[in-house]
């Protein structure tokens, strides 16, 4: 990212906000993905539809880019091999800490959990010392 747009990231901020606030108020769930993903895999028959459309919308919402225009992400050329790597260690990361960014940064903070509070900072903080360290290479 060598281009920072506040006015998409205001717009991404207030439709993620939406969906979430929707989520809840409509069927009382909060909008956290690695929840919603990993319950796709044990949730029963009248659990699983909402949870596949909710993951099936949200990666059609990239076919909106271009008609926002809005460019793609440039993204690094990562191998397999490390894509793996990271999404095992996203995963066993949301485990150990009972929520994903999503689940704890937006959902949690709003509702003024203190468990989500603290996440949210050790997220952001681990976030900042792996940029860090990384030298800024990938910002």
């Amino acid at each position: 990212m060598t281009e920072f747009s506040p006015g998409s990231a205001l717009v991404g901020g207030m439709l993620l906000g939406l969906s979430v606030s929707l989520l809840l108020l409509l069927s009382g769930r909060t909008g956290g993905i690695s929840g919603i993903l990993g319950g796709i895999f044990g949730a029963s028959k009248s659990e699983w539809p909402w949870r596949v459309a909710f993951i099936a919308a949200m990666a059609a919402s990239l076919l909106f880019n271009p008609l926002l225009g809005l460019s793609e992400a440039a993204l690094p050329n990562y191998s397999l091999t490390w894509l793996l790597a990271g999404g095992f260690a996203v995963g066993v990361g949301t485990q150990l800490a009972n929520g994903c960014t999503s689940g704890h940064g937006i959902c949690g903070i709003g509702r003024f959990s203190l468990r989500s509070i603290v996440a949210t900072m050790v997220f952001m903080l681990s976030a900042a010392v792996v940029v860090w360290l990384a030298g800024g290479a990938y910002v």
